[in-house]
């Protein structure tokens, strides 16, 4: 009763009679309910201050832990056509086993002797490098043999002007000495001359001076031409040695001009040959790439060009291969506010799409169907969904993981932290605060594993 007006019942009418009067003025229940609403509080209070392990939640999928265990698809480095299928898709094949035949469509491929005929071309254009060698040694040979000629040559000319030298002296002594018997056959004439004048000397005795004289006078004069003769005997043999000087400077000049166009046929002979040589070991490696051959032991996926006859561009998807020998990992994504949060060596709980699990994110120890794994790498660059990836081996020290869990399929992961009591993980969520930053101390976790 409120008691809020003067007209009071309960002082007029017996209200005990009534049921409802009874049952609202029952205490035995408040006394449970409070006892119920005590022993909640408490409860509640030290929920509140129990442990609770901060986390990180993220979502990924189940991959491999290096690169070359991942899914792959073959690509052929060159086009061509689909001529023939050797294995299905689920076959297994190991590296090295052939899964299709392609053929070429590129005109300048077609020749099947292409190979055989390229290496035809090097060997002739080898002989011809060979033959430009001989000839560039002939030709060394012919050079040399120009010199030595010109040596001689040189020489003899030399010898011929010191002759004539010696000879120009030679004549240049004889003319003086036939100036001097003119000089006295002119004196001897002279004086005859005079006795005869005088009545000393006869007739025949001035004749036979005046013959002499002459005779001197001749000798003097073919001794001059002698002289004159020898002179130009002289210019001859330098004109001579001037002359053998520039023929063979020209005989010379010219085999080297023929050993240099040999030299250079030869190299670019030889450099033809290299062209072809490198032409003959790229069509015998493309005549190889007509097979592509499975990179690693793995089973086939899915082939991507199907048809025979159908054709494709170089670097086009064929076909699809999955390692058989892998090392499961987890690629998981994180938000970037939470990635300071991530640590080489972080310990995080897995639960895998279609394994029952039951998860207690702040009680990892309590959580059931979930498996151990730490943090081998974490992203330094955001992808392309805006948050940061994160690649997460097995425990080794944990439970292994499913042996039926597959590549490709769908994980969640939870990065335990700091443990901090529950009523500050709910003041924190309320606020909106991020989780506590910290670093792992790994240093003791490291020692037992050298340990």
């Amino acid at each position: 009763m409120l008691n809020i007006t003067n007209n009071q019942v309960d002082k007029k009418e017996a209200v005990e009679k009534y049921s409802a009067f009874a049952k609202a003025h029952k205490t035995k229940h408040f006394k449970y309910f409070n006892r119920f609403l005590l022993t909640f509080a408490i409860v509640g209070i030290v929920i509140l201050f129990l442990p609770w392990t901060q986390n990180v939640n993220g979502n990924g999928y189940v991959t491999t832990l290096t690169p070359d265990q991942r899914p792959q698809t073959i690509q052929s480095p060159i086009p061509g056509r689909v001529e023939e299928w050797f294995v299905r898709e689920g076959d297994y094949v190991q590296k090295g086993d052939t899964i299709l035949r392609i053929s070429e469509i590129k005109n300048e491929y077609q020749d099947p002797l292409l190979a055989e005929r390229t290496r035809q071309q090097r060997d002739a254009k080898s002989n011809a490098v060979g033959s430009y060698r001989s000839k560039v040694t002939a030709l060394e040979n012919q050079l040399f043999a120009l010199q030595n000629e010109r040596d001689l040559k040189l020489e003899q000319a030399a010898n011929k002007l010191e002759q004539a030298h010696l000879k120009v002296k030679s004549d240049s002594i004889d003319l003086v000495a036939a100036t001097t018997n003119r000089d006295i056959a002119k004196r001897q004439l002279e004086r005859t001359v005079t006795l005869q004048e005088e009545g000393l000397k006869s007739k025949v005795d001035v004749e036979t001076k005046r013959l002499k004289f002459q005779e001197t006078e001749a000798k003097l004069i073919s001794q001059q031409n002698k002289l004159l003769a020898s002179k130009n005997n002289v210019l001859n043999a330098t004109i001579d040695i001037s002359r053998t000087s520039a023929t063979y400077a020209e005989k010379i000049s010219k085999a080297q001009s023929d050993k240099f166009s040999a030299s250079s046929a030869q190299f670019d002979t030889e450099a033809q040959v290299s062209k072809l040589n490198n032409a003959s070991t790229n069509y015998e490696l493309r005549s190889a790439l007509l097979y592509v051959t499975a990179p690693q032991n793995g089973y086939i996926n899915k082939a991507i060009k199907t048809g025979i006859g159908e054709t494709f561009k170089e670097g086009e998807q064929l076909v699809g291969i999955m390692p058989s020998d892998y090392e499961l990992a987890v690629e998981t994504f994180v938000e970037p506010i939470d990635l300071p949060l991530i640590h080489k060596g972080e310990k995080i709980r897995v639960q895998f799409d279609g394994w029952p699990a039951i998860v207690f994110s702040g009680w990892p120890d309590a959580s059931f169907g979930t498996f151990a794994g730490d943090v081998v790498a974490v992203e330094t660059f955001i992808s392309h969904n805006g948050k940061f990836r994160v690649l997460i081996a097995p425990d080794a020290q944990g439970e292994p993981w499913p042996q039926n869990v597959r590549v490709g399929s769908g994980a969640k992961t939870i990065a335990l932290l700091n443990d901090v009591p529950i009523w500050y993980e709910l003041w924190r969520r309320l606020n909106g605060f991020p989780p506590n930053y910290y670093i792992p101390d790994t240093t003791k976790t490291q020692q037992k594993t050298k340990k």
